[in-house]
């Protein structure tokens, strides 16, 4: 992209009026070699976006109004992309700002509506500045960051924040004066295991006697597990797995964020990359976790039952993830936000990144200094957390890789 080449940021308010093609070549470019891993991320697909959008689940009613950008050049070729939205509340984002918001409107600001880019309602880390693999990849990057701090001045915005993007985005972002925040979570990596057995011995003998006793509890009552994927899922699989996540959302934050057409519309557009752990008991499904599979990673995502049994949940969610990615030969497994229990299972503390421009300076300065302790707090948090790893030493390295 030359210094001559004109170029536009295109602000659009439904992705549905963006060319599929157009936004997937940016967001799940195909790796330039053949030895390269597969980096596909199904939440970054114009399908997930627009099945969330189609559906219901994010509006401007739901407090999540679509600004997504789209830097074109002078043919209308879209060149990048970025997933944006005008945020009325703090709701489904899973970096928590809410202090930031109580702080800034006791003093007299007003902090939402805000930009969040990002993935609605998924704690996943994946690209933010969808750039494909082309030479002057940072330069576009550069035109969305200024392209969402137009935003702010446009609709006079208190901040920007882009959450679970890579780390190598965050560094990027942060050498341009972005304030930089970190999280945790747990992550398996499957280190070239050829059985769930392997995985097994690989693990302390008190920590590897423990997973199998839970793994024979969770069966015990007769309870069978079935994966199910692409053409195996059908409109009765959802009707059943709704009531699941309605029963596990209303627990958790009240009101679940996602529709139920929402279920039949990934089912129809992404079904081959979803992965639906089902629990059977007596000939009726008693329970279920919803994974998605991305190039090399499966992603844990929702989970419920109708029935309490013991450890039929670190069953379906932990161990059956487990056992999938071994047999499939995927690297890694993300179980989705929080739980140091999952440590004893395998999982290792991970870090997580997010980016945020703040207009304000006093605001600003105020959430730096803050950002500059809570990082180092991170740090030492997932040390802690390594040395409780359930592996026996040398059988795999401490977490922490990047994502």
């Amino acid at each position: 992209m030359g210094d001559a080449e004109q170029v536009l940021v295109r602000i659009e308010t439904e992705i549905g009026k963006i060319r599929p093609a157009d936004w997937n070549a940016c967001a799940n470019p195909i790796p330039s070699d053949i030895t390269s891993i597969n980096t596909y991320n199904p939440f970054i697909s114009h399908a997930f976006l627009k099945a969330l959008e189609d559906s219901g689940s994010v509006s401007a009613e739901t407090g999540w109004a679509p600004r997504h950008l789209v830097l074109e050049d002078s043919s209308g070729a879209a060149l990048a992309c970025m997933p944006c939205y005008l945020k009325s509340h703090s709701r489904g984002e899973f970096v928590f700002d809410a202090g930031w918001a109580d702080a800034f409107e006791h003093a007299g600001g007003t902090y939402y509506p805000k930009l969040q880019c990002a993935v609605p309602f998924t704690p996943v880390t994946g690209r933010k500045l969808l750039v494909p693999n082309v030479p002057d990849a940072a330069e576009r990057e550069r035109y969305l960051i200024n392209a969402a701090a137009t935003l702010l001045e446009r609709y006079k915005l208190s901040s920007a924040h882009i959450t679970f993007l890579t780390e190598a985005e965050w560094r990027m972002l942060g050498k341009i004066g972005l304030l930089q925040r970190t999280d945790q979570q747990f992550h398996w990596r499957n280190a070239g295991y050829g059985s769930f057995d392997d995985f097994l011995e690989s693990l302390a003998s008190r920590k590897r006697k423990t997973i199998r006793k839970e793994r024979r509890e969770a069966l015990a009552p007769g309870i069978e597990i079935e994966w199910l994927s692409g053409d195996d899922l059908t409109e009765t699989h959802w009707d059943i797995f709704f009531q699941f996540y309605t029963d596990t959302g209303s627990r958790k934050w009240g009101t679940p964020y996602l529709t139920r057409s929402f279920f039949s519309l990934i089912g129809e557009t992404l079904g081959r990359d979803i992965l639906l752990i089902m629990c059977k008991r007596e000939g009726r499904y008693i329970a279920g976790a919803m994974n998605f599979i991305g190039g090399d990673t499966l992603y844990g995502r929702y989970w419920g039952c109708v029935e309490d049994h013991p450890c039929l949940h670190f069953e379906a969610c932990y161990y059956q993830a487990i056992q999938y990615a071994i047999e499939h030969n995927l690297g890694r497994v993300e179980a989705g936000a929080q739980g140091p229990h999952k440590i004893a299972r395998g999982y290792l503390p991970q870090t997580t990144y997010s980016a945020h421009l703040i207009a304000d300076k006093s605001l600003r300065g105020a959430v730096a200094d803050y950002l500059q302790r809570e990082r180092g707090y991170v740090e030492l948090e997932n040390a802690e957390l390594n040395t409780l790893s359930p592996f026996r030493r040398g059988a795999q390295s401490d977490g922490d890789e990047s994502a």
